[in-house]
């Protein structure tokens, strides 16, 4: 591990523990922020590291709140009792090949990581009423056929390869087995939240790792943002069009897709 790299707070008490990455940078419906918080609270994770800022991100981009500098923080948390490493961070402008290996040194030499789980989101022209996906992308084919009874759906990339599949490539390198899950966020609410997305991911992470996460604040958030929607498609019938078309398979054109979000962003901001 390169030194200077990361500043360690404490040492975990992890025993081959399972790596859950989340990239905050487009965060899509803020899906992995609302995860990695709704991890953190319920299982009583740990701050216990982080990958230092300098040389990765441009201080340039970085915010001001009253007379400090706010820089990206790229942290790693311990959920202990569920043996699990989170790290999440924004995607960095600069050496993403030595961020990347300072974040897998030190989950691998210093956490003994056995597995590696990515978090990011993708936009779907589907309407909210549809069932939401969870598409993923492997490292290893064993790694692949061991979550095949998870309901995951195989990921097809054409677009510029995202952070994610450079972190698979260098974990393959290693021989640590991972995945890069993409639910799947309807473009209207994109810019919000999706509720039924988090919901989902957190049911295969629940699943997957025995978390015993109570998730009844999400079902409710989910019937509220349905009933809030339910109601602009009976006042707007232009809207409730929209999205019968989605409903049925249709597709919107820029323009209506446009309008679409902008009044559902609207409406939920309004009444959040």
């Amino acid at each position: 591990m390169e030194k200077g790299l990361l500043e360690v707070y404490q040492t975990p008490q992890l025993q081959n523990p399972s790596l859950l990455v989340g990239w905050q940078t487009h965060d899509v419906g803020k899906l992995t922020s609302r995860i990695v918080h709704f991890l953190t609270e319920q299982l009583g994770g740990q701050r216990i590291a982080e990958v230092k800022p300098s040389g990765f991100f441009p201080l340039g981009g970085a915010a001001f709140k009253g007379n400090f500098i706010q820089v990206p923080e790229s942290q790693f948390w311990a959920c202990e009792k569920s043996n699990l490493l989170i790290f999440t961070s924004d995607e960095p402008k600069y050496e993403w090949h030595k961020f990347l290996t300072a974040v897998l040194d030190f989950a691998e030499h210093y956490c003994q990581a056995k597995e590696l789980y990515t978090i990011s989101a993708r936009h779907s022209l589907s309407a909210h009423t549809t069932p939401r996906r969870i598409l993923a992308v492997y490292n290893q084919p064993a790694f692949q056929k061991l979550l095949q009874d998870y309901e995951l759906e195989d990921m097809t990339w054409e677009g510029r390869p995202a952070i994610s599949s450079y972190l698979l490539w260098a974990a393959e390198r290693r021989d640590i087995p991972g995945v890069s899950l993409w639910p799947e966020i309807p473009f209207y609410l994109a810019a919000g939240e999706d509720p039924s997305a988090t919901k989902l991911t957190l049911s295969f992470l629940d699943r997957r790792f025995n978390l015993g996460l109570d998730l009844g604040e999400l079902d409710l958030e989910i019937t509220n943002q349905y009933e809030r929607i339910a109601q602009l498609r009976r006042v707007n019938a232009e809207i409730d069009r929209y999205i019968n078309r989605l409903e049925t398979g249709l597709s919107l054109n820029e323009q209506e897709q446009v309008k679409l979000a902008r009044e559902v962003y609207e409406l939920l901001k309004e009444r959040g």
